[in-house]
This record gives structure tokens, sequence and C-alpha cells, in this order.
């Protein structure tokens, strides 16, 4: 089975993407910041990733940067979530290692549609 870390500080946003990815059987997992997120993917990478921008301890660039950097840390389908319409912005997190990015809010369509297709090519 699929396995995603969802990395937001906002326990709203953690739950409703939760709820959709668990629906699409995903097992889930959380993560409230970067650092947390790090040591989990430390213990077990997960196939993907749903990664906040903005985050307390540890923001999503720094902890993308850093899992990129770390043995297994290449496989990870990370999708950026932000609430920036930036281009400038979604261009470092690109740079940086993020395979996909989505605005906030999201839904279910665009949730599905950022994970479903790439992960079951990588996983299956």
């Amino acid at each position: 089975m699929k396995s995603c870390l969802i990395v937001d500080d906002s326990s709203v946003v953690r739950k409703v993407a939760r709820r959709i990815l668990e629906d699409i059987d995903f097992i889930v997992d959380e993560a409230e910041d970067g650092q947390e997120a790090f040591d989990k993917c430390r213990q077990e990478m997960p196939d993907a990733i749903l990664l906040d921008w903005q985050m307390p301890i540890m923001g999503g660039i720094e902890f993308l940067k850093l899992l990129r950097g770390y043995v297994g840390g290449e496989k990870p389908r990370v999708v950026f979530c932000t609430t920036e319409n930036d281009i400038g912005q979604i261009a470092l997190a690109l740079k940086a290692g993020a395979s996909d990015y989505m605005m906030k809010p999201f839904d279910r369509d665009i949730l599905e549609s950022k994970f479903l297709p790439q992960v079951l090519r990588q996983a299956g």
C-alpha cells in the first residue's frame, strides 16, 4: 500500500488531506513541521509527501533540501502546498526538489490529481 506523509502546521489541512488520501488507499502519517517530518522520514521513507511552505521550527524549503540530500530522500514524490501565488517561490520549491505543487485551498479532485497517477506508477 502507498504511504504519504502530510507535513503542515495546520491541523485542519492535515485532517482534510488525511481523509482524502485515506479514501484513495494511502497509509497516512502526519507531521506539524519540517523537523518532525525529517525525523519520521529517517525512520521510514514514505512514497509521497504533501509539504506546506511556511511552518515553525523548519519550513518546507529547508526540509526539502535536507530530504533530497538524505539517503533514500530522492524517492518520495513531494507535492509542495502553498497559499503563495508567487511564481518565484514555486520555482524555488521545484529547484529544491519538489515534484509538483498545488495551491491552498485544495479540494479532492486537485489532491487526487497530484498523487494518484504518479505514485501508483512509482509504487507499482
